[in-house]
């Protein structure tokens, strides 16, 4: 995909003055982490604090926890797998699927999220990440410069019947340069994310065994 240079330019700036990571980069302007990448690679910072040489034992624990999530993961993994055939009765499910491998998130083992600004895509997104997860779900909503901020939550919140207050806004990086857009998502885009490893390991295996079906 490509970007207008004011944007890059905008990542450039936010690197070289506030000093924003990569992971920082990418979730304030809701761009990849590669091409994030592609951009600042050249603009150093300094470490932040906690990153610099840790002691044997800082490592060991860090390993540690490294295994322990590993294993977390392969039993989620081998979990999902097994449990393919009869979720996939459930009504919607291999919608759910379908719709993850395009539309969801997967650069994070730890973060299942979808973000669209269809609001049935939207809806049967977090009716399925409600029925596997047990932790919480956050909404947060890209919007224009000229949209009505209650509108949109009452929209939003009406769709997913979650209380108001649970959506998060993010005004657009572009919406002021769009005065003469002839569109624009008129709901605005909301995203769908809940932190869970055991969640997201198990979608990677329905993910995969869908796939093996189109082959």
């Amino acid at each position: 995909m490509t970007y207008p240079d004011y944007i890059r330019n905008k990542a450039l700036e936010l690197r070289e003055k506030q000093k924003l990571t990569i992971d920082e980069l990418a979730e304030c302007l809701s761009i990849s982490r590669t091409t994030i990448y592609c951009w600042v690679k050249d603009v150093e910072i300094p470490r932040k604090p906690g990153r610099g040489f840790a002691t044997h034992g800082q490592k060991m624990g860090t390993e540690a926890m490294q295994a322990k999530y590993r294993a977390i993961r392969e039993d989620a993994y081998a979990d999902g797998w097994s449990r393919y055939a009869a979720l996939l009765e459930k009504p919607t499910f291999r919608d759910f699927i379908c719709m993850y491998i395009g539309e969801g998130t997967k650069t994070k083992r730890n973060e299942v999220a979808i973000c669209n600004s269809d609001p049935a895509v939207v809806l049967l997104g977090y009716r399925w990440i409600r029925y596997f997860t047990r932790n919480r779900i956050g909404f947060g909503l890209q919007f224009h410069a000229d949209q009505s901020l209650d509108e949109l939550r009452a929209f939003w919140s009406s769709n997913l019947g979650i209380e108001s207050d649970r959506i998060k806004f993010q005004r657009k990086s572009n919406s002021g340069q769009l005065s003469g857009r002839r569109w624009r998502s008129r709901h605005g885009v909301l995203a769908v994310r809940t932190g869970d490893t055991r969640f997201r390991a198990q979608l990677e295996a329905w993910m995969d065994r869908l796939k093996l079906e189109w082959q």
